[in-house]
């Protein structure tokens, strides 16, 4: 019943819009107030480094807002003098007249002033009255002002500045007069100003506001409180943020600033649809992200339109200091334009996000649209004869260019979409691109037709755009080793597969393991995937070891392996030895059980770490796990390092991050660099078969934990004092791990009670909970002495901590070997008891 309501709410809210859209489109629109600025360099902005935000005329426009339409017709070095560089001579006279203004604002005289052309100055007011004339038969009604040219400054020019103070102004006084002007001074207020004037002759920015402000006073009778803008057009608001409307070469443009611009100055750009189910563009104006609109939509991405974004796009770089690298939005007919537009520039683009987009277009529009067919046609210069077998325009017959620069794409698509369909459109592109090696992900909204657009929810679209930003990839640290083909034929080719992780707490967390599997299921979005979830708080790379078989491998062939370890084999303070022959264990093992198995290995982040990278210094437990990455050609990825140079960056503080365990902020960080490798790595090879991983010859380490494996614990010979407890619960209300409590254990608090266990092995260890009654215990390996093993940690006081306690680890295999512990009567002085919790005993085959 609630799914059918909101269905209905639905329907009405996209009827509504639907009539909206078509009433803004038939009611009479009210004209604007046509105002001509007519002069020479000064009006056309010479000395301004952007003329169409900051020469007098926009800015004027700025001040006077919505209801008038202002434009610059200045052009450098013109006189009114007809004998001299005549203004009346020049294609933007014509053009002025054409624009038959309400207002017409003259701004001339300066360049008349030259003694050799102030020898006509007797022609001066006839030239006056001519142009006047000329604008009066176009528009009768035009409301004429005529301005004092600007002060000159400055000794050099001081001459020619007394030409018009006593000879220019009163000229113009007397023809304002004869034709029913209004007279603006801009003399008088640009005096004493000389560091407003970029030379002597014409104004900076600054320069060029005073005169806008005089003129807008001219024309209201009222003062302006306008400031420069960073950007030019109407200021105004959208989502709470400053938004500028304005035109380029003809067409709408619109800027959305965000509070606080993030470092290189990200944008979206949007060809069509400005502000149509833009969550994604309101979520980015949060993160930093500049929002603009060029509107490009009715033109079918054909060649002219591609030309036209692209000068839009330099202008945006060049003067605006955007960057780069722009982030494309296609929305329906917009994705047909940001594909082409990509394809031909894929060096400037830093992701694309595409939302039911057109790819064909003879899918949409097609010819059961007529006139949008027609508007096609025309467009690209076709004729009727044109069949898809024929046109060679559609961005599937391009896509080479982009994937080449490995431009990530980023599609939300209906399933059920009648008006673009998937199959036909984003389906193809998405298998074409994949084929390509371009990486490419996919959300499918199942049900979904082609409205609504976008996510409500759109944190997948955000976190895609902004990892892919240059800004943030220059702090990602990873090095490409081997191949992760075998992972991607598994999962495109064959749609199965099964992904394992493997780590401690920060894997066993909400974060960026649930990042993974769904971005996983972007990339794959016809994949089955099996995910193998073995995080164990508190563990690092030794009990990983010895929990492989257990914990990962009886899942079955393993296609993906993300492995880390180095946060705990820090903190839980391995040796250097068993750092490598904990980790080289876990790699050697899974690559001997399943040859084609790819490996990821991670180095995560906590305190100590970030004292050490400011220094240049890296942990020695990370270069101990690159010792084994590099042996086995296994790619790995330095998070810790990233998070350092970042939190050093002021980019956000450790608390931010969320600490150790970070927060689903910082886990972004971590499925980033995941993401990032992918994209370097992941792509199908020519032979598309899965091909076995060498396994070096020689381990690093000749007693590396590469056979590890848990061992029943009915295998001990219980002599005296111990049990086997098939569901062991602590014994007061402490902290336990996953795993560790309501199982089988064996168990003892007995000072003196005793076990055997028999083995063949290299290594032979315990698997146990250690917590606030943990005693002491000794142990003995083939009649040897005995040796002592306090088991309370420092975490034991409110903690059942999973420890895995190796009691030798360099044994000969092949003798069979006799391991004997008992429960010691010492205690340590901060345990509550003398109790011994194993759930397995371990070995090293």
């Amino acid at each position: 019943m609630k799914s059918k309501l909101l269905l209905i709410i639905l329907a009405a809210f996209l009827s509504l819009h639907s009539k909206a859209e078509t009433a803004s489109k038939t009611a009479p629109k009210t004209p604007k107030i046509k105002v001509a600025c007519v002069g020479n360099s000064i009006t056309a902005g010479a000395g301004i480094k952007n003329r169409d935000k900051d020469s007098y005329p926009m800015m004027l426009g700025q001040m006077l807002g919505k209801e008038y339409d202002v434009r610059n017709f200045g052009v450098s070095g013109r006189t009114m003098l007809q004998k001299g560089n005549s203004y009346m001579k020049e294609k933007a006279y014509k053009q002025a007249l054409d624009f038959q203004p309400d207002i017409l604002i003259v701004k001339l005289g300066t360049n008349d002033t030259n003694p050799s052309f102030w020898k006509y100055k007797s022609e001066y007011s006839k030239d006056m009255l001519t142009m006047l004339q000329a604008f009066r038969q176009k528009s009768p009604s035009v409301k004429i002002y005529l301005c004092y040219p600007v002060k000159i400054n400055g000794e050099r020019l001081n001459a020619r500045d007394k030409v018009i103070t006593k000879e220019i102004i009163p000229m113009i006084n007397k023809v304002a007069g004869q034709v029913d002007a209004q007279v603006i001074d801009l003399h008088t207020p640009t005096e004493n100003m000389p560091e407003n004037f970029v030379d002597e002759l014409h104004p900076n920015e600054q320069g060029a506001h005073v005169l806008a402000k005089v003129i807008y006073k001219a024309l209201t009778g009222k003062e302006t409180a306008h400031e420069i803008q960073p950007f030019p057009g109407l200021k105004g608001k959208w989502k709470g943020y400053e938004r500028y409307d304005f035109t380029y070469k003809n067409k709408a443009a619109i800027v959305v600033r965000p509070k606080k611009a993030l470092e290189g100055n990200p944008w979206i750009w949007r060809p069509a649809f400005f502000g149509s189910f833009a969550y994604a563009d309101e979520a980015l104006l949060k993160e930093g992200f500049h929002v603009v609109y060029y509107d490009l939509t009715h033109q079918y991405g054909c060649p002219g339109s591609i030309k036209a974004g692209t000068d839009f796009y330099n202008n945006m770089v060049s003067q605006y200091r955007l960057s780069s690298k722009v982030t494309l939005e296609g929305i329906s007919r917009g994705g047909y334009y940001a594909l082409q537009w990509a394809i031909a520039h894929p060096e400037k683009v830093a992701c694309i996000y595409l939302d039911n987009p057109v790819c064909d277009m003879f899918s949409w529009p097609g010819k059961q649209r007529e006139k949008l067919w027609k508007d096609f046609l025309k467009l690209w210069q076709l004729d009727e004869t044109i069949t898809p077998e024929t046109f060679k325009g559609n961005p599937i017959h391009h896509l080479q260019a982009l994937a080449e620069q490995k431009v990530p794409i980023l599609a939300v698509c209906g399933d059920s979409d009648k008006v673009v369909p998937f199959a036909e459109n984003m389906k193809l592109v998405r298998d074409a691109y994949v084929k390509l090696g371009g990486p490419v992900e996919l959300i499918i909204k199942p049900g979904a037709d082609h409205h609504p657009h976008s996510l409500e929810k759109p944190e997948p679209i955000v976190d895609f755009i902004i990892r892919h930003q240059p800004d943030y990839q220059k702090k990602q640290h990873y090095n490409m080793r081997g191949s992760l083909a075998n992972s991607f034929i598994r999962f495109e080719k064959e749609r199965k597969g099964r992904v394992a992780f493997f780590g401690g707490s920060i894997t066993e967390m909400r974060g960026w393991r649930n990042m993974i599997q769904d971005q996983l299921k972007q990339r794959f979005p016809f994949t089955e995937f099996d995910f193998v979830d073995a995080g164990i708080p508190s563990t690092g790379t030794t009990p990983h070891a010895f929990r492989m078989e257990n914990d990962v491998l009886s899942r079955g062939d393993i296609d993906l392996l993300f492995i880390e370890g180095a946060v705990n084999d820090h903190t839980n303070g391995f040796s250097p030895r068993d750092q490598i022959r904990g980790m080289e264990g876990v790699v050697r093992h899974a690559l001997t059980a399943n040859p084609h198995t790819d490996i990821i290995m991670l180095h995560f982040v906590y305190e100590p770490f970030l004292q050490m990278f400011p220094k240049g210094q890296t942990p020695d437990v990370i270069l101990n796990h690159e010792r084994v990455a590099n042996h086995y050609l296994i790619p790995s990825i330095n998070c810790a390092q990233e998070v350092s140079e970042r939190i050093e960056d002021k980019e956000f503080t450790w608390k931010e991050f969320g600490g150790v365990h970070p927060k689903w902020f910082g886990h972004k960080f971590y499925a980033a660099d995941i993401q990032a490798l992918w994209n370097e790595m992941w792509s199908l090879p020519e032979n598309c078969t899965r091909q076995p991983h060498e396994i070096p010859a020689k381990a690093l380490d000749k007693y590396s934990y590469t056979n590890g494996k848990f061992v029943d614990l009915k295998e001990a010979r219980i002599e005296k004092g111990w049990s086997i407890l098939s569901s062991w619960q602590p014994k007061e209300k402490t902290g336990t791990r996953k795993g560790f409590v309501d199982v089988p254990m064996l168990y003892s608090d007995t000072p003196g009670a005793t076990f055997t266990y028999s083995f063949k092995g290299k290594a032979v260890g315990l698997f146990m909970a250690c917590g606030p009654y943990s005693g002491i215990i000794e142990y003995s390996i083939d009649g040897k002495e005995f040796r002592k093993l306090d088991t309370f940690t420092k975490w034991s006081k409110g903690l059942y901590l999973p420890w895995l306690y190796v009691l030798d680890s360099e044994l000969d295999s092949q003798k069979t070997h006799k391991l004997t512990v008992r429960i010691s009567k010492d205690k340590n002085a901060k345990s509550k008891g003398t109790e011994c919790v194993i759930r397995n005993l371990v070995i090293n085959e």
